[in-house]
This record gives structure tokens, sequence and C-alpha cells, in this order.
């Protein structure tokens, strides 16, 4: 096998050469027009520039607010927790996602409420609703914050 022998296999488009004389259409101007922004060379816009008229972005009108203090937590119901384990397990951030019950983390785990548990569980979690707390303590389990 020689360098001269090997062949490209690639469906690359080859690139279109411009400025090579008026015997194409790609002379002179190179397809670029005769004066203005775009003609010169390193020249561009930004995403969606509208030519000088008013963006879209700053026509549409602005609402509601995204706190930077908000924090998005992995919400598991006890509902869930009554299906997926037995009694005396203990329920983590790790367990839940072995089991494909949360995907990602985020700020924490929080247990909510909706459903009814009868297990004795041992919860282990970042915040959980009121009504999840007397829940699992009511079905003799215990719920444990930031560990």
């Amino acid at each position: 096998m020689k360098l001269s022998s090997l062949k490209n296999t690639s469906k690359r488009q080859s690139r279109k050469r411009v400025g090579r004389g008026p015997g194409n259409n790609w002379g002179r101007t190179c397809g670029r027009g005769e004066k203005g922004q775009m003609s010169r060379s390193g020249a561009s816009h930004r995403p969606y520039f509208s030519g000088g008229q008013m963006p879209y972005f700053r026509r549409l009108p602005k609402r509601g607010f995204k706190s930077m203090s908000h924090k998005d937590f992995a919400l598991i119901n006890v509902v869930d927790l009554e299906k997926h384990f037995e009694a005396g397990e203990t329920v983590t951030a790790e367990a839940l996602q072995a089991k494909h019950l949360i995907t990602s983390l985020g700020a924490g785990l929080k247990i909510l409420g909706s459903g009814e548990i009868s297990k004795a569980l041992t919860v282990v979690a970042d915040a959980a609703s009121q009504s999840a707390i007397a829940k699992i303590e009511a079905a003799g389990g215990k719920i444990t914050f930031g560990e």
C-alpha cells in the first residue's frame, strides 16, 4: 500500500473557492454583493439579529420572577415508600436512586405526604412536609434530616 493509492471514502463536499476570476459566478465580489456589513471580512451578527429593528426578545412582554435562591428538590411521596420498601429498611437518596424512583438529587431529597404508609421505616432526607413527618412517625418509623 502506498500513500498515492489511498482514496478518500468520505462524502464531504469540497469547499467553494471564490475570487478566482470572472469565469464563474464567484469572481469579483465573491457572492457577497457590493457594499455593507456582510460584504466585509470578519462580518457577523449576533443570534436573532433583526437588521436594526427592535429584537424579538425585547418586543415580548416579560412576566414572572425566578428566585436565584430557589432549590429544586428530588420529590418522593410516602405512598412510594410504602410500595417499594420493606418494614425496617432505611430509605436514603442512594437507595431511591438504586430503585429508579428518583433520577437526580438536585438540592436534596424531600418527602411529601401524599398517600398512606403502614410500615416502620427509617428515612434520611433533607426536607419533609409536616404531613409526611406525621405519617411516618404514626407508622412507627423515624425521619432524620441532613445526614
